[in-house]
């Protein structure tokens, strides 16, 4: 098998050792135990119930074993294909059968409710428990790949959505900033060769993986570095103004979250305006979410081509934000003291 179709399998098993694949193992676990139990009495007396609290016993022990087995293995089982760990799951579940068999032997001997270490009955159980496993096993072992693989294909789209909606991202400045390097090249070379360092980071970024979260401090010079280039095209009718509190230094957020929504400002507040205005960025962490308000002044007259633009940015940024976030985050746009401001709500990680 070839790199590349490998590649696909190696995060099947990603959340093997999860909280919920963990409680799905126990659920399958005690509904055997119960089934095998009123199997095994035609009425509900004490027999019963002592039958119940013993299948119960072992089946939680075993449960509990495979889910040790697992989160110790997961490591490994993320790096082999479907059909490897698929294997690998199963012989696990026998092996611990077996070695769960006898435990409850052993510790029903050291508790004293049997009276000889090696009952005569010890084989005929332990074999019972293996077919039983082995039976078992088969739709346990289905049940959890079929949840790893809803996970995966969840995962799998979930990244082709952040892809497809980072690679909409067009920046309008692009043609306008060679413009702006080409008037420069003559009269200050030096400032045009800092201009074309610029748009390759930009660039850089915009071309990267859309899944990735990175320190906010690094979208921060992203977006200086964007604003510098677009200072050089408007001059003294661009100014800027940050206002940043209490972020955490490690917090990261998804690449491209400020420049595009700077870009908007520009593009639909500041260049309207023959006096240009000022785009004031603030940000700062409330009930652990991080909030980023970018706000500009309205342009001097309503244009419809600019808020269908406006609005267009904002419904593919929203997008990205309930991809990476789902409900968690949030994008609001409105209207205030001629004024337009957009804030955008995330869960601050680090």
């Amino acid at each position: 098998m070839s790199k590349k179709d490998a590649k696909p399998t190696h995060q099947f098993f990603a959340e093997i050792g999860s909280f919920a694949t963990a409680i799905r193992i126990i659920l399958m676990a005690e509904m055997v135990a119960v089934i095998i139990a009123l199997g095994r009495s035609s009425v509900l007396d004490k027999q019963a119930w002592n039958d119940l609290n013993f299948f119960s016993a072992y089946a939680l022990l075993v449960a509990f074993m495979l889910i040790i087995s697992l989160r110790l293995l997961s490591p490994i089982l993320r790096r082999v294909s479907m059909v490897s760990g698929s294997i690998v799951t199963y012989v696990l579940l026998l092996g611990v059968a077996l070695i769960g068999g006898e435990l409850i032997i052993y510790i029903l001997y050291d508790l004293q409710y049997i009276p000889q270490r090696w009952p005569v009955w010890r084989n005929e159980f332990l074999i019972r428990s293996l077919v039983v496993s082995a039976i078992v096993g088969i739709p346990t072992v289905r049940m959890i790949l079929l949840r790893q693989r809803a996970l995966y294909d969840a995962r799998t789209q979930q990244d082709a959505r952040l892809q497809a909606l980072q690679s909409r991202i067009r920046p309008h400045f692009l043609f306008n900033s060679l413009n702006s390097v080409a008037g420069l090249t003559r009269k200050e070379p030096d400032k045009a060769e800092a201009v074309l360092h610029d748009l390759a980071d930009l660039f850089r970024v915009l071309l990267a993986d859309a899944r990735k979260l990175v320190p906010i401090s690094a979208e921060q010079e992203i977006s200086r570095q964007y604003l510098e280039i677009e200072k050089i095209r408007l001059g003294k009718r661009l100014k800027i103004k940050w206002n940043i509190s209490n972020i955490p230094r490690s917090a990261q957020i998804p690449a491209l979250t400020l420049q595009p929504l700077l870009e908007n400002a520009i593009y639909h507040g500041i260049e309207p305006r023959f006096a240009g205005g000022t785009i004031r960025i603030d940000m700062w962490t409330e009930d652990n979410l991080l909030n980023i308000m970018i706000s500009n002044p309205l342009p001097d007259v309503a244009h419809k081509r600019l808020s269908k633009g406006n609005q267009i940015a904002q419904d593919n940024i929203r997008q990205r934000l309930s991809t990476q976030y789902g409900s968690a985050a949030s994008m609001q746009a409105f209207e205030d003291g001629g004024q337009y401001h957009v804030k955008v709500k995330m869960p601050i990680q680090v």
